[in-house]
C-alpha cells in the first residue's frame, strides 16, 4: 500500500525567471502544500556555497529550463537526493549518467509540453494546405483586388497527404488531432510495428516514399547522431514541387544550407520553429522569403501554457510523495532513441 502523503524536502533548480513564469500564486500554494521547500530559493549553480545546506538535505529536485548538469560532483553535494522531477520536456540537458548510477528516479512533464507543439503543428499543416499565408500576402499587397477562386486554385486540405516523421509523444498527438480531417496520414518511424501503425490509423512507409508522396512533411524525430540531417540535400530533392516542410522538432534534423537553396528557388515551402543554428544569422534569406514562416521556437509551452507544465510536475512530485509510480517516468534506456 502507498504510504500516507508526506512533504519531501525539495529544491528548485532552474533559472529564476523560469520559476516566475511557471508558478503563479495558485501553483506556488500547491508547491508548498506538496513539498517542504522554499520557493524563493532557486538554484542555478550546484557549486554555490549559499545553496549548500539546502542541497545537502534535498530529497527531490524540481527542475526547469536552466538547470545545470547533475554531474557526479554536483550529486556529491546532494547525498539524500532520490528523485528529479522536470517541469519541462527533455531531461538530456541536465540528467547525466551519474544520475542513473546513483539510482535516481526521474520524471518529466514532456507529455504536457507535447500538447502545444502538436497544436502549433496541426495549425501549420492546415494553413499550409489552404495557402493562408499566400492568400493573406496577396490580399494585402493587392489591397483586396483578388479573385479567391483564382488565388487558391489547387489549394485546400481535402484528401491531402501528410507525412509524419517520428511517432514521438508529439508525433502521436499530431496524428490524433488530424483524425477529424479529410487527410491521408503517412508515418515513418523505425521503432513502430505494423500493428501499432494500424492502431494509430496511419500507413507506415519508408522515409523516401514519405518524402516523395506527402504534400506536407512534419518532423517529430529526436535529436540523435543518426537523425542529424535526416533531410539532407538528396532527401529534400525528393519532396514534390510545392510541398511544405514543417519542423517543430530540432533544427539539426534538416541540412539548413540545402533547405535554404530549395526555399530560395521557390520550389518548396517551410514552417520552421527550430533551425540550425538557432538563432539564424541576420543575413539569412529565410527571414524574408515569402514561402517561409519562421518563428522563434515558440511551439512549445509558453505564456499561460507554462501553468500546465507546473501542475504536471507537481502531480509527479505528489505521486512520489505518496509512493506511487510516476505518470511520465524517464528511463536511461529510453533516452537512446528519444528527445
Amino acid at each position: 500500500m502507498p504510504s500516507a502523503r508526506r512533504r519531501p524536502r525539495t529544491v528548485l533548480a532552474m533559472e529564476p525567471r523560469v520559476r516566475d513564469a511557471l508558478f503563479d500564486a495558485a501553483a506556488l500554494d500547491r508547491l508548498v502544500a506538496v513539498a517542504n521547500t522554499d520557493p524563493a530559493q532557486v538554484v542555478r549553480d550546484f557549486g554555490a556555497d549559499e545553496h549548500m545546506a539546502a542541497l545537502a538535505g534535498a530529497e527531490a529536485l524540481l527542475t526547469g529550463w536552466g538547470c545545470p548538469p547533475l554531474t557526479e560532483a554536483a550529486l556529491e553535494r546532494m547525498p539524500r537526493l532520490r528523485t528529479v522531477v522536470h517541469a519541462a520536456g527533455s531531461v538530456k540537458h541536465h540528467v547525466t549518467d551519474a544520475c542513473w548510477a546513483r539510482g535516481l528516479t526521474v520524471a518529466s512533464a514532456a507529455a504536457a509540453n507535447a500538447l502545444p507543439v502538436a497544436e502549433y503543428t496541426v495549425a501549420a499543416i492546415l494553413f499550409s494546405g489552404k495557402r493562408v499565408l499566400d492568400a493573406g500576402r496577396s490580399y494585402r499587397e493587392r489591397r483586396g483586388r483578388v479573385d479567391p477562386l483564382d488565388l487558391l486554385a489547387g489549394a485546400g486540405n481535402y484528401r491531402r497527404t501528410v507525412g509524419v516523421v517520428g511517432a514521438s509523444r508529439i508525433g502521436r498527438r499530431v496524428i490524433e488531432l488530424l483524425r477529424p480531417y479529410d487527410l491521408r496520414v503517412l508515418l515513418y518511424d523505425p521503432y513502430v510495428t505494423g500493428e501499432e501503425a494500424a492502431r494509430l490509423g496511419v500507413r507506415q512507409v519508408a522515409l523516401d516514399e514519405l518524402a516523395r508522396t506527402a504534400d506536407v512533411v512534419t518532423l517529430h524525430a529526436p535529436e540523435l547522431p543518426g537523425t542529424r540531417h535526416l533531410f539532407d540535400r538528396a532527401r529534400l530533392a525528393l519532396l514534390r514541387d510545392g510541398a511544405t516542410l514543417v519542423n517543430t522538432a530540432r533544427g539539426s534534423l534538416v541540412d539548413t544550407d540545402a533547405l535554404t537553396a530549395e526555399l530560395v528557388s521557390g520550389r518548396l515551402n517551410a514552417v520552421l520553429d527550430v533551425t540550425e543554428p538557432e538563432v539564424l544569422p541576420p543575413g539569412s534569406p529565410l527571414y524574408d522569403l515569402p514561402n517561409v514562416l519562421l518563428t522563434p521556437h515558440v511551439a512549445g509551452s509558453l505564456g499561460n501554457e507554462l501553468g500546465r507544465l507546473a501542475h504536471a510536475a507537481l502531480d509527479e512530485l505528489e505521486r512520489y510523495a505518496r509512493g506511487l509510480p510516476f505518470a511520465g517516468p524517464v528511463r536511461a534506456e529510453d533516452l537512446r532513441h528519444s528527445a
